[in-house]
């Protein structure tokens, strides 16, 4: 399992009976992850002085109880990346902590390649990826079904001082997408996904992520240039092994090569590292 260390703003300080604690800069949250079966003692002193915690609805979604003010709006870092993070429904901030392994692996592709790198992220959220790979020097392209995502990815560039980076913003179904640069005929050198599990475009459209991801990684992998360094796909369906994403890629792209792994989030109290997802990385000669 792959993870990373680096974090100064964010801290998983303990899991423990179905929930998380969680340090976001100087907020406290309690998320519930199931994941996390086990039931250990909850001996770190901070479970007592959580900000909030997410309760899950029997019938779905679910609320958050504040126990302690929390701003509408706070900010972390990532080195020198900017995160604007807010309590949202389904128990989400707007950011995947865990992910920050694969924005600096990306990152480190990026700058290693010495020549001009064009990436494509699709299902991009608030552009975690997209500020990684523009830092690095590439110029990207984000998309994402949903306009208000595409407007926090906006508010996260610019609080990271990356606003006069190439980033095109587009507020589109992927598939779609996809589809149209294929007829225009534009190719990219890096691609990265992060699907959903399921899902709706702007114009109603229906994502079921085991039934359609095979075709979909065809369709994107045609849209790679003469010379491509990566793909990535990044899944949290439970469905959707890191072995099932690599014999993907592996039967798609020819060359390269192809590694498939999960990645985590080390506990401070227990020194576990929590499984929080998987992803699969194709990279070019």
């Amino acid at each position: 399992m792959r993870f990373t260390e680096n974090w100064k703003d964010y801290e998983l300080l303990d899991a423990s009976g179905g929930e998380r604690l969680e340090r976001w800069g100087d907020i406290l949250l309690i998320r519930p992850d199931p994941q996390i079966v086990w039931n250990t003692p909850r001996v770190h002193p901070l479970w007592k002085k959580a900000h909030a915690r997410y309760h899950r609805s029997k019938s779905g979604g679910g609320q958050w109880e504040t126990y302690r003010p929390i701003p509408d709006v706070w900010e972390i870092g990532y080195d020198t990346l900017r995160f604007r993070l807010k309590p949202m429904g389904f128990k989400h901030t707007g950011l995947f902590p865990e992910q920050a392994v694969n924005w600096d692996m990306m990152g480190e592709m990026i700058r290693q390649a010495g020549r001009p790198i064009r990436v494509l992220n699709l299902f991009g959220y608030t552009g975690g990826a997209t500020l990684a790979c523009a830092k690095a020097g590439a110029s990207v392209t984000h998309v994402d079904a949903s306009k208000g995502m595409v407007t926090w990815g906006r508010e996260n560039v610019t609080a990271s001082g990356l606003a006069d980076k190439p980033i095109r913003w587009l507020v589109d179904d992927c598939g779609k997408f996809v589809a149209r640069e294929q007829r225009r005929g534009n190719t990219y050198d890096a691609i990265l996904m992060d699907p959903p599990s399921y899902g709706r475009g702007p114009g109603g459209e229906v994502w079921k992520l085991e039934e359609q991801i095979y075709d979909f990684v065809a369709e994107c992998v045609k849209l790679l240039s003469d010379d491509p360094l990566f793909v990535v796909i990044n899944s949290y369906t439970a469905g959707l092994s890191p072995s099932v994403m690599h014999y993907i890629l592996g039967s798609l792209i020819q060359g390269g090569t192809v590694t498939a792994d999960e990645i985590g989030l080390p506990v401070t109290q227990s020194g576990l590292v929590l499984p929080c997802g998987s992803t699969a990385v194709w990279k070019g000669k």
